[in-house]
């Protein structure tokens, strides 16, 4: 078990980071902290993708010298995938940054439960 470890060691450290992610976005009650953890767990999700699409002693899918085996190139699609997902990470984090800094000019904290108490207050005031 040990040796599949260490031969694998791309993915374990993508289940790390994805499962450091996810307990940050569990636990923390904090929204800046959370939009970390976020991350993290996109940066494992990227790492496991891309450890997963490489083949070693392959090359890029580029044809050279007239070789188009496909047993000679790596697949490209986990590639696409990952760009792809980096795209739309920084996206939702633009989006989610843009929300807190709102959410922290109304109500002068970044705890979600006193945002979830201060919002309760408004909606009975009314």
């Amino acid at each position: 078990m040990v040796s599949n470890l260490f031969s694998n060691y791309l993915e374990a450290g993508a289940v790390i980071l994805f499962g450091i992610g996810f307990t940050m976005l569990l636990f923390h009650r904090n929204l800046f902290k959370k939009l970390i953890g976020m991350n993290i767990m996109d940066t494992g999700t990227f790492l496991f993708l891309a450890s997963m699409g490489y083949i070693s002693g392959r090359k890029a899918p580029i044809i050279v010298d007239g070789v188009q085996s496909t047993e000679a190139y790596i697949n490209p699609v986990p590639a696409g995938l990952v760009l792809t997902g980096i795209v739309v990470s920084v996206s939702v984090t633009a989006i989610m940054l843009s929300l807190t800094v709102r959410l922290y000019h109304r109500y002068h904290t970044l705890n979600l439960d006193d945002i979830y108490a201060m919002s309760r207050h408004e909606t009975e005031d009314r």
